[in-house]
This record gives C-alpha cells, structure tokens and sequence, in this order.
C-alpha cells in the first residue's frame, strides 16, 4: 500500500442548528427536527469498494486523465478566492479528484486535505443516490429539486472537531477550497485524530 493512501468513514447527523437557535425570524423557510444519525458509511458496501462505487459514479472514467484533474487547479483557486466552479464538478478543489465517491483517498496529504475531501464526496454521495436535494438558487424557492450532479456552492465546511474553527475569513470555507489558510492545530495526534464537520447548507427559499 501506499503511504499517501487513506481510507475514512464517514456518519452524518442532522443538526437543525438554526432552527433550534431561533435567530432567523422567517420560520416558514426552515426545517424543524432534532439530532438524528443518517448515515453510517460502514454499513454501505459501496464505501469500501472502488469497484462497487463504480455503480453510482460510472463517469467517473471520463475524468480519470491528466487533463480533468488539471482543471482542478482553477477549481482550487476559485474556492480559496471566492467560491468553487460547480461546472467542474468533478473536482473538490484543492482537496483533488470527487470520484472515486467513497473513503478511499489515493493521494492523501494530512487529516485536513484527506478529511475535506471525503466529506465533499460523501456530500455528492449523497446527492447521487438521492438522499440529498437542491435547496439553493430560484428553482429551491419553493421547495427541494432533484441534485443528483451536486452544486458545491451549496455548501460549507466548518471544522469543530478536534480543534474548532470559530473566527477569520477562512473559518468556514466551502468545498475544496485550500486549507492553508485555516487556523493551525487541526489535528491533535493519537488522540485528536477522529476530524468533525458542521456542513452548512445554502437554501433560496419564498415564504410569501
């Protein structure tokens, strides 16, 4: 094996944390709940299989040459100025490459780049097997729509486990965007290892 390969899991909790918060007045555009677990990559085969994956990204071979992964390079430079090219959607920015969509990481250069990018493909894992929709732009004023090639503008990643990420423009970055920037102390080693998440949604929503 490599020393630059990586293998992750993921689970993925609902967190209603601006409903539960009471800070946006406009109840009608926010989606009551409470916390709930739902997803556990371990009990998915497709997580663990590159081959098995294959059968929710077969486009996956059309983007597996040097120059696909080379228009990663302006994806990684729009996420870290702005925001990322969701035409480039198969890319996850500076992280590298959306597919293969599971924990398998080729290229893994630290808990943060390696941690980042299964959580962007574990997000468009989601979207493909329509578990997760669009909620973003006009067509998401009245309601999710089917997203199943994900808009990584939809998104962001603040870190909160082990060391939380509270304050500076680079706190809570979106999808591929360079980790750089980001405050020092991601990764705590032997016991701050295990990385968390809030992932932030971006919703268009008409309450008239």
């Amino acid at each position: 094996a490599s020393q630059y390969y990586s293998s992750w899991h993921v689970h993925w909790y609902a967190y209603p944390l601006i409903y539960w918060m009471e800070i946006v007045a406009d109840f009608l555009c926010l989606e009551a709940g409470s916390v709930d677990i739902l997803y556990i990559s371990e009990i998915d085969p497709l997580w663990q299989d590159s081959e098995l994956t294959a059968i929710i990204n077969p486009e996956a071979v059309l983007f597996a040459n040097p120059l696909a992964l080379a228009a990663c390079a302006a994806d990684c430079v729009s996420a870290t100025v702005n925001l990322p090219r969701d035409e480039l959607f198969w890319c996850a920015g500076c992280q590298g490459s959306m597919y293969p969509m599971n924990g398998n990481v080729s290229a893994s250069i630290g808990h943060v780049q390696a941690s980042r990018l299964v959580l962007s493909r574990f997000a468009y894992k989601l979207h493909r097997q329509l578990v997760s929709w669009g909620t973003m732009g006009n067509k998401g004023l009245c309601g999710k729509y089917l997203m199943p090639i994900m808009r990584k503008q939809q998104y962001r990643l603040q870190a909160t486990n082990p060391n939380p990420a509270t304050k500076g423009r680079y706190a809570c970055p979106p999808i591929g965007a360079s980790t750089t920037f980001q405050s020092a102390g991601q990764v705590i080693p032997a016991i701050g290892e295990d990385m968390g998440y809030l992932v932030w949604r971006k919703r268009n929503c008409c309450a008239l």
